[in-house]
């Protein structure tokens, strides 16, 4: 077995047991947070780097000839130098659908959320509309049913599956969109094609060249003007500003984000500054938190022992 650190632990979150890669490493030397400064001084010794967000770029990877092994404590690969790991003989693994039924729940809350139009709701008994009101319930804002609805899908993975799944157990007609990019050879109607008729875009995609602002101001200038839009995919995905305009102007009836071009937003966002405003729209973000349930936390603790004990058996 082989000497492991953790560079930021604390970002599965708090009351995670670690036991499961312990057991399968000779030592873990864990710390809460690291900058990539730190990680260089901190990784001299480990065989085994164990990382999340923490960058580990070709200065750093050059400097560190006993390591052996990259796990990313998640699906995206983006924070490390991939070229300068694999000639550094550094072999990188990462997890994959350790959240699928925690992101597809909360993908399913923001539909019902907006469906049901609740941010408006709350925000008019916070105002005491409820309260003076002459009848026994509000019933300004019109809520959508989503039995017989049509919900167009952007991406058929395993998480965008369950998510259909689970909206055709609502009684949703369910229609999953050709991969972006590559329409012409997908047996699939493309999204320019379903957009007019859905009620309802979920993406669960990859950003990449072809779905950067898939979702854009000419794509929603054809959109119903009740559709609902989620993104529990990537930031960049839909263009925010463009989405934002068309929520203001009623193009759309809803929009919902668990994601932004840039995490944390320590420059502020215009969805942020709406919902700071308290702006009446029926509108939701949440903090990239689609994916935090304890059961998927731990998911990614036993995942990432697996990857290093199946490394550890191909390294034999």
């Amino acid at each position: 077995m082989f000497n492991a650190v953790m560079l930021d632990a604390q970002s599965l979150g708090p009351d995670i047991d670690l036991t499961a890669i312990q057991t399968v490493v000779s030592h873990l030397e864990v710390y809460g947070k690291s900058t990539s400064e730190q990680a260089l001084e901190r990784l001299a010794d480990a065989e085994i780097a164990i990382v999340n967000k923490v960058k580990l770029d070709a200065q750093t990877l050059t400097q560190l000839p006993k390591l052996r092994l990259i796990c990313v404590l998640a699906t995206g690969l983006n924070n490390i130098d991939l070229e300068t790991a694999k000639a550094q003989n550094i072999d990188v693994k990462n997890v994959t659908a350790y959240g699928t039924a925690s992101v597809s729940q909360h993908t399913l809350m923001l539909m019902l959320t907006l469906a049901n139009r609740l941010p408006r709701y709350q925000a008019d008994i916070a105002a005491g509309k409820w309260q003076q009101s002459d009848f026994f319930c509000l019933q300004e804002h019109s809520t959508l049913e989503l039995a017989g609805k049509q919900l167009v899908m952007v991406g058929q993975g395993e998480l965008g599956s369950e998510v259909a799944r689970l909206a055709e157990a609502f009684g949703m007609q369910v229609t999953f969109a050709a991969r972006p990019g590559n329409e012409a050879a997908d047996q699939r109607p493309s999204l320019d094609e379903l957009l007019p008729s859905a009620d309802i875009i979920s993406l669960h995609c990859p950003l990449n060249e072809a779905t950067h602002h898939l979702i854009n101001q000419e794509r929603l200038a054809k959109a119903k003007s009740s559709l609902l839009l989620i993104n529990c995919a990537r930031g960049g995905v839909i263009d925010e500003a463009a989405a934002l305009e068309a929520l203001r102007n009623g193009q759309i009836g809803g929009l919902a984000v668990d994601v932004l071009p840039t995490e944390p937003p320590r420059e502020g966002h215009p969805l942020l500054e709406a919902l700071a405003n308290a702006e009446p729209l029926n509108l939701i973000v949440t903090p990239h938190n689609a994916w935090i349930t304890p059961e998927a936390r731990q998911n990614i603790v036993a995942l990432t022992a697996d990857n290093i004990t199946a490394w550890q058996t191909g390294a034999k």
